[in-house]
């Protein structure tokens, strides 16, 4: 992904309350448009980058037990 598009996507959600943010991942989620995936991926790595071991862990666990 092209860091100018990392940089684009965090800035259109910077500064969000976070019912907007809910609305915007419940959003992509619902449109299912694959143009939405690498919002949705960036968004993901900003909580991963500030997540602790414990809260990475569990959300590996919830990924592993969604994907079975």
């Amino acid at each position: 992904m092209n860091l100018n598009l990392r940089n684009a996507i965090i800035q259109n959600v910077a500064g969000n309350s976070q019912e907007e943010l809910e609305d915007t991942i419940v959003d992509a989620i619902q449109n299912g448009e694959e143009k939405m995936l690498p919002g949705l991926g960036v968004l993901f790595e900003v909580i991963w980058k500030h997540s602790s071991e414990e809260e990475k862990k569990e959300m590996l666990e919830t990924l592993e037990s969604g994907l079975k």
